[in-house]
Protein backbone atom coordinates (compact mmCIF):
# COMPACT_ATOMS: atom_id res chain seq x y z
CA UNK A 1 0.00 0.00 0.00
CA UNK A 2 1.02 3.14 -0.98
CA UNK A 3 1.34 5.98 1.75
CA UNK A 4 4.21 8.49 1.02
CA UNK A 5 4.91 10.36 -2.18
CA UNK A 6 8.76 12.02 -2.56
CA UNK A 7 9.33 14.36 -5.03
CA UNK A 8 12.43 15.30 -6.82
CA UNK A 9 12.06 19.82 -7.54
CA UNK A 10 13.90 20.34 -10.33
CA UNK A 11 12.71 19.12 -13.25
CA UNK A 12 9.06 17.87 -11.16
CA UNK A 13 7.51 20.33 -9.69
CA UNK A 14 9.58 23.47 -10.90
CA UNK A 15 11.96 23.70 -14.07
CA UNK A 16 15.09 25.56 -12.40
CA UNK A 17 17.42 23.97 -14.95
CA UNK A 18 17.78 27.44 -17.41
CA UNK A 19 18.63 29.07 -13.64
CA UNK A 20 21.41 26.14 -13.48
CA UNK A 21 22.62 26.65 -17.43
CA UNK A 22 22.44 30.79 -16.66
CA UNK A 23 24.91 30.53 -14.14
CA UNK A 24 27.12 27.80 -14.96
CA UNK A 25 27.11 29.93 -18.75
CA UNK A 26 28.05 33.30 -16.91
CA UNK A 27 30.84 31.36 -14.65
CA UNK A 28 32.36 29.90 -18.31
CA UNK A 29 32.29 33.83 -19.35
CA UNK A 30 34.34 34.26 -16.77
CA UNK A 31 36.38 32.30 -17.20
CA UNK A 32 37.27 32.68 -21.08
CA UNK A 33 35.42 29.88 -22.64
CA UNK A 34 32.17 29.25 -23.59
CA UNK A 35 29.43 26.95 -22.24
CA UNK A 36 26.66 25.91 -24.75
CA UNK A 37 23.14 24.01 -23.88
CA UNK A 38 24.64 20.76 -25.12
CA UNK A 39 27.30 21.32 -22.91
CA UNK A 40 25.13 21.95 -19.73
CA UNK A 41 23.06 18.46 -20.63
CA UNK A 42 26.17 16.70 -19.12
CA UNK A 43 25.50 18.19 -15.65
CA UNK A 44 21.70 17.00 -15.08
CA UNK A 45 21.38 14.98 -11.85
CA UNK A 46 24.96 15.79 -11.17
CA UNK A 47 25.96 16.94 -7.65
CA UNK A 48 27.60 20.53 -8.17
CA UNK A 49 31.65 19.60 -7.64
CA UNK A 50 31.41 17.16 -10.17
CA UNK A 51 29.52 19.98 -12.19
CA UNK A 52 32.36 22.02 -12.24
CA UNK A 53 34.74 19.83 -12.68
CA UNK A 54 32.85 18.99 -16.02
CA UNK A 55 32.53 22.90 -16.38
CA UNK A 56 36.66 23.24 -15.94
CA UNK A 57 37.15 19.66 -18.62
CA UNK A 58 34.98 21.38 -21.09
CA UNK A 59 37.00 24.80 -20.79
CA UNK A 60 40.55 22.59 -20.70
CA UNK A 61 41.47 24.27 -17.27
CA UNK A 62 43.12 22.52 -13.99
CA UNK A 63 43.04 24.25 -10.96
CA UNK A 64 43.33 23.58 -7.23
CA UNK A 65 40.49 22.10 -4.73
CA UNK A 66 40.66 25.84 -2.86
CA UNK A 67 40.11 27.54 -5.88
CA UNK A 68 37.13 25.14 -7.27
CA UNK A 69 35.95 26.16 -4.02
CA UNK A 70 35.94 29.50 -4.87
CA UNK A 71 34.27 29.27 -8.10
CA UNK A 72 31.52 26.95 -6.86
CA UNK A 73 29.89 29.35 -4.61
CA UNK A 74 30.31 31.73 -7.04
CA UNK A 75 28.49 30.00 -9.63
CA UNK A 76 25.77 29.30 -6.55
CA UNK A 77 26.16 33.33 -5.68
CA UNK A 78 24.48 33.62 -9.48
CA UNK A 79 22.08 30.96 -9.04
CA UNK A 80 20.77 32.21 -5.83
CA UNK A 81 20.54 35.50 -7.31
CA UNK A 82 17.61 34.04 -10.03
CA UNK A 83 15.81 32.01 -7.78
CA UNK A 84 15.08 34.52 -5.16
CA UNK A 85 13.30 36.46 -8.29
CA UNK A 86 11.03 33.16 -8.50
CA UNK A 87 7.49 33.77 -8.65
CA UNK A 88 4.04 30.66 -8.35
CA UNK A 89 3.89 30.91 -11.91
CA UNK A 90 6.91 28.85 -12.61
CA UNK A 91 5.53 26.28 -10.96
CA UNK A 92 5.13 23.29 -13.51
CA UNK A 93 1.85 22.20 -14.79
CA UNK A 94 -0.26 19.69 -12.57
CA UNK A 95 1.87 19.92 -9.90
CA UNK A 96 -0.04 21.38 -7.04
CA UNK A 97 -3.42 19.75 -8.54
CA UNK A 98 -1.76 16.55 -8.31
CA UNK A 99 -0.20 17.30 -4.98
CA UNK A 100 -3.42 18.95 -3.74
CA UNK A 101 -5.27 15.36 -4.54
CA UNK A 102 -2.61 13.43 -2.79
CA UNK A 103 -3.23 15.24 0.53
CA UNK A 104 -6.69 14.63 0.02
CA UNK A 105 -6.27 11.22 -0.01
CA UNK A 106 -4.11 10.80 3.47
CA UNK A 107 -0.87 10.63 1.09
CA UNK A 108 2.32 11.75 3.21
CA UNK A 109 4.59 14.17 0.97
CA UNK A 110 8.40 14.61 1.64
CA UNK A 111 10.77 16.28 -1.26
CA UNK A 112 13.66 14.86 -1.82
CA UNK A 113 16.51 17.02 -3.73
CA UNK A 114 20.60 17.04 -3.78
CA UNK A 115 19.63 21.09 -3.44
CA UNK A 116 20.92 23.31 -0.45
CA UNK A 117 18.82 26.17 -2.36
CA UNK A 118 15.59 23.59 -2.06
CA UNK A 119 13.87 25.84 0.62
CA UNK A 120 14.85 29.13 -0.99
CA UNK A 121 13.19 27.50 -3.97
CA UNK A 122 9.61 26.02 -2.39
CA UNK A 123 9.22 29.33 -0.09
CA UNK A 124 9.55 31.28 -3.28
CA UNK A 125 6.50 28.97 -4.73
CA UNK A 126 4.91 29.08 -1.75
CA UNK A 127 4.53 25.27 -1.97
CA UNK A 128 6.73 24.88 1.77
CA UNK A 129 3.52 24.27 3.65
CA UNK A 130 2.93 21.38 1.81
CA UNK A 131 5.43 19.14 2.18
CA UNK A 132 5.70 16.59 5.49
CA UNK A 133 9.18 16.59 5.18
CA UNK A 134 12.30 18.25 3.20
CA UNK A 135 15.32 16.87 3.11
CA UNK A 136 17.48 18.46 0.89
CA UNK A 137 21.34 18.70 -0.05
CA UNK A 138 22.46 20.33 3.69
CA UNK A 139 20.53 16.78 5.38
CA UNK A 140 22.51 14.17 3.03
CA UNK A 141 25.82 13.61 1.79
CA UNK A 142 26.05 11.25 -0.73
CA UNK A 143 24.70 11.88 -4.65
CA UNK A 144 22.33 10.08 -6.32
CA UNK A 145 21.96 7.39 -7.56
CA UNK A 146 22.85 6.80 -3.95
CA UNK A 147 19.42 6.49 -2.28
CA UNK A 148 20.32 8.12 1.12
CA UNK A 149 18.15 11.13 0.26
CA UNK A 150 15.17 8.89 -0.91
CA UNK A 151 15.44 6.92 2.34
CA UNK A 152 16.04 9.45 5.00
CA UNK A 153 12.64 11.24 3.46
CA UNK A 154 10.70 7.46 4.49
CA UNK A 155 12.36 7.89 7.73
CA UNK A 156 11.33 11.53 8.16
CA UNK A 157 7.54 10.31 7.01
CA UNK A 158 7.87 7.56 9.24
CA UNK A 159 6.69 5.02 6.05
CA UNK A 160 8.84 2.01 5.02
CA UNK A 161 10.49 2.57 1.59
CA UNK A 162 8.38 -0.44 0.14
CA UNK A 163 5.58 2.22 0.76
CA UNK A 164 6.75 5.19 -1.05
CA UNK A 165 6.79 6.05 -4.45
CA UNK A 166 9.77 8.70 -5.91
CA UNK A 167 9.28 11.23 -8.56
CA UNK A 168 11.69 11.81 -10.67
CA UNK A 169 13.17 13.36 -13.60
CA UNK A 170 17.28 12.09 -14.29
CA UNK A 171 18.08 8.49 -14.75
CA UNK A 172 20.50 9.15 -11.58
CA UNK A 173 17.54 9.74 -8.91
CA UNK A 174 15.32 6.41 -10.85
CA UNK A 175 18.22 4.08 -9.89
CA UNK A 176 18.19 5.96 -6.73
CA UNK A 177 14.56 5.26 -5.90
CA UNK A 178 15.44 1.83 -6.97
CA UNK A 179 17.65 1.06 -5.01
CA UNK A 180 15.98 2.40 -2.05
CA UNK A 181 13.72 -0.14 -2.49
CA UNK A 182 11.10 2.54 -4.10
CA UNK A 183 8.53 2.30 -6.49
CA UNK A 184 9.56 5.59 -8.76
CA UNK A 185 7.55 6.92 -11.65
CA UNK A 186 9.94 8.78 -14.36
CA UNK A 187 9.20 12.55 -15.28
CA UNK A 188 10.58 12.68 -18.82
CA UNK A 189 10.80 10.15 -21.88
CA UNK A 190 10.94 5.79 -21.75
CA UNK A 191 13.85 6.43 -23.56
CA UNK A 192 15.74 7.69 -20.88
CA UNK A 193 13.57 6.87 -17.61
CA UNK A 194 12.77 3.22 -18.70
CA UNK A 195 13.92 1.49 -15.35
CA UNK A 196 10.76 3.53 -13.50
CA UNK A 197 7.68 1.52 -12.93
CA UNK A 198 6.03 4.26 -15.07
CA UNK A 199 7.28 7.45 -17.44
CA UNK A 200 4.82 10.48 -17.91
CA UNK A 201 6.02 13.78 -19.22
CA UNK A 202 4.83 15.45 -16.07
CA UNK A 203 2.57 15.54 -13.35
CA UNK A 204 -0.14 16.71 -15.14
CA UNK A 205 -0.92 13.41 -16.45
CA UNK A 206 -0.81 11.94 -12.62
CA UNK A 207 -3.78 11.40 -10.24
CA UNK A 208 -4.34 9.02 -7.53
CA UNK A 209 -5.94 6.79 -9.50
CA UNK A 210 -3.01 5.81 -11.66
CA UNK A 211 -0.53 6.21 -8.48
CA UNK A 212 -2.72 3.50 -6.55
CA UNK A 213 -2.41 0.82 -9.75
CA UNK A 214 1.44 1.21 -9.50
Amino acid sequence: MIKACLFDLDGVIVDTARYHFIAWKALAEELGFEFTEKDNERLKGVSRMRSLDILLEIGNIEMEQEKKEELATRKNDHYRSFITQMKPDEILPGATEFIKELKENNIKIALGSASKNAMTILDRLQLTDWFDAVVDGTKVSKAKPDPEVFLKGAEELNVLPGECVVFEDAEAGVEAALAGGMKCVGIGTPDVLGKAHLVVSGLHEMNFDKLSKL
